[in-house]
């Protein structure tokens, strides 16, 4: 089976494991998904991520983080560009979720970044997903 979308996996598999009410997530790890999750780690969404090796490609287990009364801290997640369906913004158009209560993270010429960080390095970039 060819995986055509590995960052809606990792999402879905996000998605679906605060659904469950698991403590952490297991999945294939590519260099992408590590960034993704070093964003939602410094933006305070996941508690954290490990990166293991393997004979293949490695994997990623993300912890994920609760609030009161096991609330998940992650409410929505969103694919936005998809191989169907890219979606590209310049710098001074880099969307606000929530009125800024969540985040966009974008795929830039500098790396993977949180919208704050593009505008920050004065970068556009492909939108890659939507966190709230």
């Amino acid at each position: 089976m060819s995986m055509t979308d590995p960052i809606a996996d990792m999402l879905t598999r996000i998605r679906n494991a605060y659904m469950s009410a698991h403590s952490e997530v297991v999945m294939p790890a590519s260099n992408m998904k590590r960034a993704i999750a070093a964003i939602l780690r410094d933006e305070g969404y996941i508690s954290g991520f490990e990166y293991l090796k393997d004979d293949k490609q490695g994997i990623l287990k993300i912890g994920l983080k609760y609030g009161a009364d096991k609330q998940p801290v992650i409410t929505g997640i969103k694919r936005i560009s998809k191989p169907g369906r890219r979606v590209y913004v310049k710098q001074k158009d880099i969307p606000r979720v929530l009125n800024g209560l969540g985040i966009t993270i974008l795929s830039t010429s500098r790396g993977i970044k949180s919208g704050a960080g593009s505008a920050k390095a004065q970068t556009g970039g492909e939108v890659l997903c939507y966190v709230w």
